[in-house]
């Protein structure tokens, strides 16, 4: 312990309020960037995602290959896919967002399959006794009741995206990611690596909690004590 004390850098400690109030402007744009690529990417790939999880679950031959194709984007590692995007996009926001979208589909299509599975059967028969068709179904019966899955899958992907985002810094939109590796540029700059890292873990921590509140509105039947 005495020996990682000595070793320790005074002159470059990990808080520092000073670096954040001089470099404030940089600080806030890292953040905004970080914040709208994050919203980008979710929004794009809900779009994308929810019809895909739809097919799946109408068509049960496509869940697998649907799910399977998802899973492998998944497990694609980030920088070889920026690496691969980049000489056809380009080393704009165009890449880092088309990698985020790739990343969040799974976690979106799963847990919308899940949520549509969850319907009731019976609440199925009776809307399509009323005279409901498959279409009708699925927005007015289907998907209200399969939100929550929905609402975990977008809550998933977006603590997931916000992480992800910093790779992005390979092509010069990393958001947060800059600061963290601006920091270990400038001579291992432990206060501006450690607010690119705290903003990082804040903003995730925000956007989750708000997913939360979202949830709480528009599922209010699931609220513990609250009959559907």
């Amino acid at each position: 312990m005495r020996s990682l004390l000595l070793a320790a850098d005074p002159g470059n400690p990990w808080v520092d309020l000073g670096y954040v109030q001089d470099n404030s402007t940089t600080v806030l744009s890292a953040l905004r960037e970080h914040a709208e690529l994050t919203g980008q990417a979710v929004l794009v790939a809900a779009l994308v995602a929810v019809p895909l999880a739809v097919l799946a679950f109408w068509f049960r031959s496509l869940t697998g290959p649907i799910l399977a194709l998802t899973g492998v984007l998944y497990t694609i590692p980030s920088l070889a896919l920026f690496a691969f995007v980049a000489p056809y996009l380009g080393t704009g926001t165009r890449t880092v967002v088309v990698g985020l979208v790739l990343y969040a589909l799974l976690l979106i299509v799963r847990n919308t399959v899940a949520g549509l599975a969850q319907v009731p059967d019976d609440v199925r028969d009776a809307a399509a006794g009323m005279g409901y068709s498959r279409w009708g179904r699925l927005l007015r019966i289907e998907l209200p009741l399969a939100l929550p899955g929905i609402l975990t899958g977008l809550r998933l992907a977006t603590v997931s995206t916000v992480a992800l985002v910093t790779v992005g810094v390979l092509v010069g939109h990393g958001g947060l990611g800059q600061l963290i590796l601006g920091g270990f540029r400038n001579n291992f700059y432990r206060a501006e690596i450690l607010t690119g890292t705290v903003l990082c873990v804040v903003l995730a921590l925000v956007l989750d909690l708000a997913w939360v509140a979202v949830g709480r509105a528009l599922t209010p039947w699931t609220r513990r004590g609250v009959p559907a």
